[in-house]
C-alpha cells in the first residue's frame, strides 16, 4: 500500500554490529499511550489504507504486551480501512507469545543475517547468527514469514559467490543493501561499499539469478527490473518518498523516514499535536525533502532512468554532507549500472539488440534465452 507509516519503539538493540548507523545505548521505549496518539492523529490525518512497519533499533525489545496492546489498537482504531503490519528484527527477542500475537495479524517478518556463520558474526559480532536462526525457528513453528536482508561491506563482497550459494542452498529469499557508512566507528568508511562495487554486485546477482531461476528469489533484482518495466520506481529508495511515507520515534517524534529518528533537525511535528500534512510542510525537514526533489528534477533530467530511480535515497544523499544538498544518493553509478545492463538485456532478448531502433522492427525479434522478461513480468 503506498501510505506507509514506520513506528520505532525504540532505538536500543542488545547486537552491536561493527557497521551499525541505528543504534542507540539506554533509548526509550515508545509507551502504548503513544501509539493511541498515533491512531488518533492517523484518523484525520490520512483516510487511506496504511501499512505499519515496527523497526529499530530492535523493536521486540518493546515485548510481548506492547504487541498485544499496539495491533489491536491500531486495527480497530483506524477500521474500516485496511491496516497491514510488518516488522524488521534480529530476532533474538522472539519468543512462542510474540510469536503468537504476530500470526494473528499476519506480520511478516524482515531480519539481517550477512551470510554463513563465520562471516556474519566477523561483521555482526559473535553470537549472532545462533541467536538470530533460534529466533528464526521459533518464527517458523509458528508459520510466520521470515526474510533476511543482508548487508554487503568491502569485506563481504569478495565473498558475494559463497553468501548466493549460502541463500541458495538454505532456500532463504535473498535481499541486500550496501552498507553505509557507520555513525559508531571510529573509521566511518571501513566497511562501507563503494558504489562501482555495489554496481558489480547487482550485474553478479542478476547473472546468478537468471541462472537459477525457480530455486531463489532475490528482491533486489526482482524490483529493479520492475521499475523497468513499469516506468516508475517500486521501493522507497527509487520513488519520491515524500507525504507517503513517514516514521514515528518512541517520544512520537514524526520524522521523514526511520533513518533519520534520533536527529533533531528532521523532526516535521509529534503525533501528540495531531498535525496535519500542511503543518508537516511547514517543517523545515520536509522543504528539505522536497529540495531534494526539485534538485533531481534538473540535476538527472538528461538521465535516461530518472523516472524510476529519481535520484535515489534522500538520506544517503543528504546526511553525508550535513544536510546540503550538494548531489544524488552517491549510489548513482551503481543504480546507473544495474539499470543500463537490464536495459541491454531486454533489447537483446525481445529484439536482438540494444539498438532501440529495433525495436520497431518485427523481424529482429527473437526468443528469450536468459529469462529476464520472466522477472519483469513476475508478480511482486
Amino acid at each position: 500500500m503506498p501510505f506507509h507509516v514506520m513506528l520505532i519503539p525504540t532505538l536500543g538493540c542488545p547486537a552491536n554490529c561493527s557497521y551499525c548507523w541505528s543504534s542507540e545505548e539506554k533509548s526509550p521505549i515508545m509507551s502504548i499511550e503513544t501509539i493511541k496518539e498515533v491512531v488518533e492523529w492517523l484518523k484525520t490525518f490520512r483516510g487511506d489504507s496504511v501499512t505499519f512497519t515496527f523497526h529499530g533499533g530492535e523493536p521486540l525489545l518493546a515485548g510481548a504486551e506492547f504487541y498485544r496492546e499496539a495491533l489491536p489498537l491500531l486495527v480497530e482504531g483506524l477500521s474500516p480501512r485496511r491496516i497491514a503490519f510488518a516488522i524488521q528484527t534480529n530476532l533474538w527477542k522472539m519468543t512462542p507469545e510474540i510469536a503468537e500475537i504476530f500470526a494473528e495479524y499476519g506480520v511478516p517478518i524482515g531480519s539481517s543475517l550477512d551470510g554463513p556463520k563465520e562471516l556474519n558474526d566477523l561483521q555482526r559480532g559473535k553470537g549472532y547468527y545462533d541467536k538470530t536462526m533460534r529466533g528464526y525457528e521459533i518464527a517458523r513453528e509458528h508459520g510466520l514469514n521470515v526474510r533476511f536482508i543482508t548487508t554487503f561491506t568491502s569485506h563481504s563482497v569478495k565473498q558475494k559467490e559463497e553468501i548466493f550459494n549460502f541463500y541458495l542452498e538454505k532456500g532463504l529469499t535473498l535481499k541486500l543493501h550496501p552498507c553505509l557508512p557507520s555513525l559508531k566507528d571510529d573509521n566511518p568508511e571501513r566497511w562501507t561499499l563503494a558504489p562501482e562495487e555495489y554496481g558489480e554486485l547487482l550485474i553478479y546477482l542478476l547473472d546468478k539469478y537468471l541462472e537459477n531461476l525457480g530455486r531463489i528469489e532475490v528482491m533486489n533484482i526482482d524490483h529493479l527490473c520492475k521499475c523497468v518495466f513499469t516506468g516508475h520506481g517500486t521501493v522507497c529508495t527509487y520513488v519520491d518518498c515524500m507525504g507517503d511515507t513517514f516514521a514515528v520515534g518512541p517520544d512520537g517524534d514524526i520524522y521523514p523516514c526511520y533513518r533519520f529518528i534520533g536527529m533533531p533537525e528532521y523532526v516535521m511535528g509529534n503525533v501528540y499535536d495531531r498535525p496535519s500534512m500542511a503543518d508537516l510542510a511547514q517543517s523545515e525537514a520536509w522543504k528539505k525533502m522536497h529540495k531534494f526533489k526539485e534538485y533531481v528534477d534538473t540535476a538527472c533530467s538528461k538521465c535516461a532512468h530518472i523516472k524510476y530511480c529519481r535520484g535515489g535515497c534522500p538520506y544517503n544523499a543528504i546526511v553525508p554532507t550535513s544536510g546540503e544538498i550538494e548531489g544524488v544518493d552517491p549510489h548513482c553509478l551503481a543504480y546507473k549500472m544495474i539499470f543500463d545492463e537490464i536495459n541491454k538485456r531486454v533489447n537483446e532478448e525481445m529484439f536482438g539488440g540494444s539498438d532501440m531502433d529495433s525495436m520497431f522492427s518485427p523481424s529482429s525479434m527473437r526468443p528469450s534465452k536468459s529469462g529476464i522478461m520472466s522477472l519483469m513480468l513476475k508478480k511482486l
